[in-house]
């Protein structure tokens, strides 16, 4: 998503960047950045947040200078010829979840949510249209 934004932006990353380089995870990235290995990377907000809130990246040296538009990430999916009275019975599991109450909670800290939503295909239009233009 990011490149597709970039892109959208008029940014060739192949022919603006220097450098590309694939880190393989989001907390490697900033560390890249922090050490100066790489001028710029993109990571998912909420590992961001997770490392600044624990002092795992120095924001002296690493700053947010840009942020990708919102759009629908993190589905939960199931087989299409799962029955349907088993997809009902987990969706409402998933989208009951309290976060007022403690168990339930245990579980959406465990993604850094505070709850589910329901969704549908075209919610997703968007990361279609930048994997079609990244030629996937």
């Amino acid at each position: 998503m990011p490149r597709y934004f970039l892109q959208q932006a008029g940014i060739d990353p192949e022919r603006d960047f220097k450098r590309i380089a694939f880190s393989g995870a989001h907390d490697a990235t900033a560390a890249y950045v922090e050490s100066g290995r790489v001028d710029a990377g993109v990571l998912n907000a909420s590992v961001w947040d997770r490392l600044v809130e624990q002092k795992k990246v120095d924001v002296a040296k690493v700053k947010v200078f840009s942020t990708t538009p919102p759009y629908f990430d993190y589905n939960w999916t199931v087989r299409g010829d799962l029955d349907p009275a088993l997809v009902k019975k987990l969706t409402d599991a998933f989208l009951g979840l309290d976060p007022a109450k403690p168990a339930d909670k245990a579980l959406l800290d465990l993604q850094r949510a505070s709850r589910f939503i329901p969704t549908r295909p075209e919610n997703y239009e968007g990361i279609e249209a930048a994997a079609r233009s990244a030629g996937c």
